[in-house]
């Protein structure tokens, strides 16, 4: 277990290597996440093929702030197949994430820390696949967010009630040796960036 005092610090560093990165490699860098999404997909959601065929697999998006990765190509993309998409919106401080139901260019509200999600009246449902924004990565799949502890209490209930593959999304230059966690760190499934899928097993 490393020391969780490092991680103010990694996080200044971490958000710098990312605003470059995104800056740097533009829509380069999207178009490169998109095509190892969508080349992932049929394995990340295989699993669910048993009660919704693997198309209709139920996909965790996020709308992207600031320098995050823009996964928002990809979800239009994956929509148009079939597969069903939800938004996160923040429910409290240190309550997991809640989703709602919604396809691209249906309306969004703004919500907690400058994010977007559905409208209130959008069903909440239950995804299968989470996408999960970032700061650090390491090959363990862990992963440095900015210390909310959202998305760890969402991944950890969606594990507790059922399936779930949990997918970072990063700029491969936001990869570090080691990410320094605590016993309530979710690791991640998958990371994906601009330059591979990175299976962690």
């Amino acid at each position: 277990m490393s020391s969780i005092f490092d991680k103010p610090k990694l996080r200044n560093q971490a958000k710098a290597r990312r605003d470059e990165a995104a800056k740097a490699l533009g829509d380069e860098g999207i178009r490169g996440f998109f095509e190892h999404l969508l080349g992932t997909w049929s394995q990340a959601s295989a699993q669910f093929g048993d009660h919704s065929g693997a198309d209709r697999a139920i996909l965790a998006g996020y709308w992207p702030f600031g320098s995050e990765m823009d996964v928002r190509p990809a979800l239009v993309a994956l929509d148009r197949t079939g597969v069903m998409l939800t938004l996160p919106e923040v429910v409290a401080k240190d309550r997991p994430l809640r989703f709602r139901a919604w396809r691209p260019n249906e309306p969004l509200v703004e919500g907690e820390h400058g994010t977007f999600h559905p409208l209130v009246s959008a069903p909440m449902m239950r995804p299968d696949v989470v996408l999960v924004p970032l700061l650090a990565f390491d090959r363990q799949g862990y992963r440095l967010g900015w210390g909310g502890g959202y998305y760890d209490r969402t991944l950890e209930l969606l594990r507790k009630t059922g399936e779930c593959v949990a997918i970072g999304v990063a700029y491969a230059a936001q990869e570090v040796d080691e990410v320094p966690t605590d016993e309530y760190d979710q690791p991640v499934d998958w990371i994906i960036t601009e330059r591979e899928a990175i299976k962690i097993t």
